[in-house]
This record gives C-alpha cells, structure tokens and sequence, in this order.
C-alpha cells in the first residue's frame, strides 16, 4: 500500500522546534538541502545536525559522517531530513531506527515504500516526497 503523508503530521513536525539531523547537508550552497537546513533552523527554530560522508560543517554546525555518530547529548533527534537518492534512503532509515529518531522525511522526489513501512513498523513517523520549506507555505498559519 502505498504511503500517503498526514497533514496534521507535517504541520506538527514543521511547526514544533526540535532536532533535525539532516542526511546529505553538505557546504554546497547550490543543493536543496543548504537552503532548506537553514530555514529549518532561523526560520522554524530548529536545531540542524549536518550529516555528510565528510562529516562537513554546516552553517556553523558540527557535521557527522553517520547518524550513529551524532553524539548522545544533541539526542533525541526528533526528524533525520533524507536529502539521499532513492535508492540508498533505505539505509538511511534503518540507520534513523537504530539511532532511536522520533519521524524519518523524505524529500521531494525521496521515494522508498519498503523503508517507508520499515519505519512505521518500528514507531517512526514518516513523510515521504515532500519538502518542508514548501510544506509550511501550504498547511502552517504562520507562513514564510
């Protein structure tokens, strides 16, 4: 069956402030996850965690290779962010169980239903093919 996102669900994950571990934020201020890590985080609040293979610094953010990585004191970590091709989301989200994360969200064009119900099966909320930074303009009161 195929997965179908909850409004309600992505208002709430949008609107109230948490850690956001973000999969694929690099220093490249030309990728969508750049732009969308820094409105999470000076325009919603959030707390942004950076993970990249190079385990890169992100707007001033301590970067980690892996989520395993990511230390247990910026634990919970509320959403973990896939900027990841399609076909390697899968391991992302295992990884977001392993580490305890709260919601896994797919990016626009993100797509995995087998990691989708992997994640529903453990607990996890899961938004799949969207993009916050758009989401906001059209389920949150608040606007950007």
């Amino acid at each position: 069956m195929a997965h179908v996102n909850d409004p309600e669900l992505i208002e709430n994950l949008i609107s109230t402030p948490g850690t956001w571990a973000v999969v694929g934020l690099s220093r490249n201020e030309w990728r969508a996850a750049y732009g969308v890590a820094e409105f999470l985080r000076d325009r919603l609040g959030h707390r942004i965690i950076p993970v990249n293979l190079r385990a890169e610094d992100v707007h001033g953010e301590t970067g980690y290779a892996r989520l395993a990585d990511i230390p247990a004191e910026l634990h919970p970590i509320d959403v973990v962010d896939c900027f990841v091709n399609s076909q390697h989301v899968g391991a992302v989200v295992d990884q977001a169980i392993e580490v305890g994360a709260k919601a896994v969200w797919l990016q626009l064009g993100v797509i995995d239903e087998a990691a989708a119900e992997r994640a529903k099966a453990a607990g996890l909320d899961v938004v799949m093919d969207a993009c916050p930074q758009r989401e906001i303009r059209t389920t949150s009161t608040t606007g950007a």
